[in-house]
């Protein structure tokens, strides 16, 4: 039985959303979806939310990221997990396993089916062994091939509804534009031609959610997501949810409403579930998706933290960074920052608007094109364009090509720091398996696709990536190392909880130094990353640390005894790209 103040507010939100009477007929239909639901799935709705500690980590990978002959991806991919990769992650981010047509995965034929070429939903179940999985919902766009649109190129009745078709000379140039491709997108149809509504491309259809059955449909999608096995979900470009010709259409309060009724309808069947958002715009919007931190997303993509990480790295200065990080703090105990350095995409720069000047970004932009990457161009209203992301592998961005051939370690060395940087702040982190392993620039791939973003998806047989890493010498080998040892601090160390405080400390620009304490405020980890190419002084002042003041301190990626117990000021001096965690007894 449904609790009444669930359902109480899904027609809340639904009145709020449509505002007349194709509320009461929306309310009706998802009422029967969650009967549905409950009564093949009893005693969901009382099962508790899983608390997110210090040991949530999430791996994201694609679903063929390892082949095998004459096994399916996702079996493979399940062999490397309970293998080489064994207790890593606590969750597995898959992206996109069902059947598409282009932008490796994203444009969805089918919700509700996992692609043939990948393997099958009992594959699926196999992974849930290894991990908790988080699953992408698409519900932005949908695939030009997918059934629904292609009934509404056959004019059938009722097929159009879906959709969002505009007149053409539709004065369209407020709308916030991730992309330089059209808007709209021609398509002929027994009516004529027609004019659709396409964000990211004219092979992913927006949907139309001013429909009420619309809404319901995409509400069955994400309880059929949670009865295949998701323990959270990933709502992609979300941001762009809701069209309203005359603004932005981007953020709009319909959106948010979508966003707090997915949250609701999952509070009330499904509530230990959880809400992550992906909104690759500037900090303010992004976090508006926590809502008032009960009632929306229970994480947020963090986005401005990798061009900011970048930024500090190429220039030897943290200041950006360590600025951003002290004004940070989710808003309830139960929200999270998603942490993440690099993605199946590419590194968003608009983000960190406001926080890099314009030439700052410029920068970033001529190193990823200096260090073999590419640049991906948003249209501005003014009809400009401006860079969205940086293409290329966070390996490849950090450090140049040249240099990982001359000084090798010195190249890890800075890898590794900046995902310290990502793995100490708080929140939940987020590797994507490129990173778990060092991966450079696949150009390669970029020529068989002509697609930029090609260059940070390259796939692996099974036996070559072994092979790397059972050569200690090999950087796929090595990097795999650092990160492990760094996971395994942060699994065993309750500092590194990603709701406790976080308190960033002033100091040399070249450090970014912040102090990590359990929520209890009882055990405490002193974190340090010099960013630059020099060493740097970490002074540390008991007045400035008086949790730590009076201990010895110890360094818990090396087992090193740092300081013994000191009553004032002490220096220790970094070396270039070194990291300290330090931790007393």
């Amino acid at each position: 039985m449904h609790q009444p103040a669930h359902l109480a507010t899904i027609r809340a939100h639904l009145a709020a959303i449509y505002a007349d009477a194709r509320a009461d007929a929306a309310y009706t239909r998802l009422l029967a979806l969650l009967d549905t639901f409950a009564q093949a799935h009893p005693g969901r709705a009382a099962t508790a939310r899983a608390a997110l500690d210090q040991q949530e980590i999430v791996l994201i990978t694609y679903g063929d990221q390892v082949r095998a002959t004459g096994e399916p991806p996702l079996g493979t991919l399940a062999r490397l997990l309970a293998g080489r990769l064994h207790g890593l992650a606590s969750t597995v981010h898959i992206l996109p396993f069902y059947p598409s047509s282009s932008d490796d995965g994203f444009a969805v034929i089918d919700y509700t089916a996992v692609d043939p070429q990948l393997g099958s939903w009992a594959d699926i179940a196999r992974l849930r062994q290894q991990a908790r999985l988080m699953f992408d919902a698409v519900v932005n766009h949908i695939s030009a091939q997918s059934a629904w649109f292609q009934a509404f190129l056959r004019g059938e009745p009722g097929a159009a509804r879906r959709f969002i078709v505009h007149d053409p000379a539709t004065d369209l140039a407020q709308v916030t534009r991730p992309r330089t491709s059209p808007l709209l997108t021609r398509f002929d149809t027994p009516a004529g031609p027609q004019h659709i509504w396409t964000t990211f491309s004219a092979d992913q259809i927006d949907l139309n959610y001013a429909d009420p059955a619309l809404l319901a449909e995409m509400v069955g999608v994400l309880l059929r997501y949670v009865a295949e096995g998701a323990s959270l979900i990933r709502l992609d470009a979300i941001g762009y949810l809701w069209k309203e010709p005359g603004t932005s259409c981007i953020h709009l309060p319909q959106t948010h409403r979508v966003v707090q009724l997915f949250r609701s309808v999952l509070d009330a069947v499904a509530p230990d579930v959880l809400l992550v958002t992906e909104t690759n715009v500037p900090h303010r919007d992004n976090i508006s998706y926590f809502g008032n931190g009960t009632n929306e997303a229970q994480m947020v993509y963090q986005f401005p933290l990798a061009p900011l990480v970048l930024h500090a790295f190429a220039t030897g200065d943290a200041e950006p960074l360590s600025a951003w990080a002290a004004g940070l703090a989710p808003p309830s105990p139960q929200t999270s920052f998603f942490n993440f350095l690099a993605s199946h995409d590419g590194i968003g720069v608009v983000p960190a608007s406001g926080m890099l000047s314009r030439a700052q970004i410029a920068g970033l932009a001529a190193r990823a094109e200096a260090h073999g990457g590419y640049v991906s161009y948003k249209t501005n209203p003014d009809g400009s364009q401006s860079p969205y992301e940086l293409n290329i592998t966070l390996f490849d961005a950090l450090t140049h090509p040249d240099e990982q051939h001359t000084d090798p370690a010195r190249a890890v060395a800075r890898f590794l720091a900046a995902n310290a940087i990502m793995l100490a702040l708080q929140g939940v982190p987020g590797i994507y398996i490129h990173s778990l392993l060092g991966s450079s620039n696949d150009h390669a791939g970029v020529a068989a696709t002509g697609r930029a973003r090609s260059i940070n998806r390259a796939r692996w047989q099974l036996a070559d990536l072994e092979r790397r890493l059972d050569d200690r010498s090999n950087r796929a080998s090595v990097v795999l190392a650092g990160f492990s040892a760094m996971l395994g601090v942060r699994r065993t160390r309750p500092a590194f909880h990603p709701g406790g405080p976080q308190r960033v400390l002033a100091g040399d620009p070249g450090v970014l130094t912040l102090l990590r304490s359990d929520p209890a405020g009882q055990r405490h980890m002193l974190c340090a990353h010099n960013v630059s190419a020099q060493p740097r002084a970490l002074q540390l002042s008991a007045a400035a640390l008086p949790e730590l003041a009076g201990r010895a301190l110890f360094d818990a990626l090396s087992g090193r005894a740092i300081l013994a117990a000191w009553p004032g000021d002490a220096t220790i001096t970094l070396a270039p790209y070194q990291v300290l965690w330090l931790e007393h007894q």
